[in-house]
């Protein structure tokens, strides 16, 4: 599991581990199954407090991202892949429909509205 962290960024970092461990769910790239880190061992690895790795995966677990087994760890709990992805294009729509109101808003036509997104989606790493 590769978690990076900002320590710039307005996010809290437990949300920072949430929304990276959740986009590594929808990915693929973690199945379900797949143990994740202790709650220390992440912690160390990310020189973070114990106290936020544990507040991380308390909300993933409720979320019902991971299960936890006392004893035996965290691990990716059995999801639907399809309906997370589903629910992440609809937040992908809430901010695009949120933008092209606000562009609207300043005068700005379709092409200058379609032409920031192509510029924002090639600056993308």
């Amino acid at each position: 599991m590769n978690i990076l962290l900002s320590n710039s960024s307005d996010k809290p970092i437990y949300e920072q581990i949430i929304s990276q461990v959740i986009a590594q769910i929808i990915s693929g790239e973690l199945s379900p199954g797949d143990s994740l880190p202790s709650m220390r061992a992440l912690a160390k690895d990310l020189r973070i407090s114990v106290i936020t790795t544990k507040r991380a995966y308390e909300e993933l677990e409720r979320l019902g991202y991971i299960i936890t087994s006392v004893g035996r760890g965290s691990f990716v709990a059995e999801t639907n892949t399809e309906l997370l992805h589903e629910e992440k294009l609809k937040i992908i729509e809430e901010y695009i429909g949120k933008a092209v109101e606000e562009a609207k808003i300043i005068g700005l036509s379709e092409e200058d509205i379609i032409e920031m997104v192509k510029l924002n989606y090639e600056n993308i790493d």
